[in-house]
């Protein structure tokens, strides 16, 4: 008689690798809560956006840390602030608007008023309202406005990139990506102003980890990408790296383009690694039409592709000369909001903004290779939500982890999970 238990109560992860990974992590609740307050709202920075999105006093642009809303707004002395969406008084998410510019902010449901900075400034009938010679209500004599404002979180800028967190006791955002990622960061993020040039988002039916796995695995591009693949833009047999951060949290992804198509005669015995149609062309070749820049170079690489994911939050993708961040906004265990935001700089020539632009043709929810991958995403967790008692197996390239020039790995999965358990089962 079969006495497996399907829906365990109370799971354990079994062992003490990472390479085997229970479905059930991906479909508790109650351990999703606690990843929020543990990777959210405590001990890490998180992405809330692009100095470009708010150059002058008062723009403004709401977004998420975790499942918060938050405020990333620009003050009268041109620095930047992040507030949380939660009025003061009754709890109110009171700005509705995606982005806009204001002088301040008001609650709608009783016009508490708050600067831009946070401070609440102004609450109606404070003193009470006079009628027939006495004054009825008003807030008590020991009610101060300093002590309650909008709820602050720290603040660090780098490269134009804003992160944000609850946590005041955070480390530096140098410390927290370490040596070894802060590199990679820096040589996109390198003190050119940036330049917004659009936003897609969409919706996946899937668990918020999968998209920071999705991005740590160089396993499937070369394969459910057929696109990658045929046109040589991320093969298995590039020239690769794989990068990460001490905690194994952060990593980097990076690979130089090789040569279109199937590889012919000795090297296809070697690579194994074949187009979808070796004949497949484009009508508008413009789409790999790609200028090396300055900028990619990095010692004595010059990658076409560097894929950086961030823990918790983020996704910073060079794909050749589109570049752009990626925020996972989780909701609950089972989806979560994907936000593209595509940029280029502002010294950058119109041709290049158009290129910029074209090759961002890629991404995307409707995009000719990442659609692929919200796909997989959505039928993974379905597999998951019906059989939370099995595991999925990442042990290509071993069961350790570790650094590697070669993309013939899941040790990225690994190593992110070597720190979730840290963190989780503390």
């Amino acid at each position: 008689m079969n006495t497996t238990t399907v829906f365990p109560t109370d799971p354990k992860w079994e062992g003490e690798g990472t390479s085997r990974i229970p479905f059930w992590a991906y479909t508790r609740e109650d351990l999703y809560k606690k990843e929020l307050d543990q990777f959210f709202y405590n001990n890490h920075w998180c992405y809330v956006g692009l100095e470009a999105e708010i150059p002058n006093p008062g723009d403004f642009r709401r977004t998420v840390v975790g499942e918060r809303s938050v405020i990333m707004v620009r003050d009268p002395d041109g620095g930047i602030n992040v507030v949380e969406n939660v009025c003061a008084h009754r709890g109110m998410r009171f700005c509705r608007e995606r982005n806009g510019n204001a002088k301040d902010f008001f609650c709608p449901y009783h016009q508490w008023n708050y600067s831009v900075k946070g401070d609440l400034q102004g609450v109606p009938f404070r003193r009470g309202v006079k009628q027939d010679g006495k004054i009825n209500g008003g807030m008590p004599k020991d009610f101060k406005l300093e002590d309650h404002g909008l709820t602050k979180l720290k603040v660090a800028t780098r490269g134009g990139v804003v992160f944000a967190s609850f946590d005041h006791e955070i480390e530096s955002l140098e410390e927290f990506l370490g040596p070894t990622i802060l590199g990679y960061f820096d040589r996109t993020f390198n003190g050119r102003k940036l330049k917004v040039l659009g936003y897609r988002r969409q919706r996946i039916p899937g668990n918020w980890k999968l998209m920071q796995e999705n991005i740590k695995d160089p396993y499937h591009p070369g394969l459910l990408h057929t696109w990658f693949v045929t046109f040589g833009l991320w093969r298995a047999d590039n020239k690769s790296e794989l990068r990460m951060d001490a905690h194994h949290r952060h990593a980097a992804m990076i690979s130089t383009r090789g040569s279109a198509g199937q590889a012919t005669g000795a090297a296809s015995q070697v690579t194994q690694v074949s187009s979808f149609k070796e004949t497949m062309q484009l009508h508008d070749a413009s789409f790999l039409d790609i200028v090396p820049e300055g900028w990619w170079q990095m010692e004595d690489q010059m990658p076409t592709a560097v894929m950086m994911t961030l823990f918790p939050s983020v996704i910073f993708q060079q794909q050749v000369n589109s570049v752009s961040t990626r925020h996972i906004q989780p909701d609950g265990h089972g989806a979560f909001d994907f936000v593209w935001t595509h940029f280029g700089f502002e010294d950058d020539t119109s041709e290049m903004t158009e290129r910029r632009l074209r090759q961002s043709n890629l991404f995307g929810p409707a995009g000719f290779v990442s659609a692929d991958d919200g796909e997989v995403i959505e039928f993974s967790q379905q597999a998951f939500e019906t059989k939370p008692e099995h595991r999925m197996l990442v042990e290509l390239g071993g069961r350790d982890v570790g650094e590697t020039d070669h993309m013939v790995t899941e040790t990225l999965i690994r190593g992110m999970y070597e720190y979730w358990r840290k963190v989780m089962e503390a």
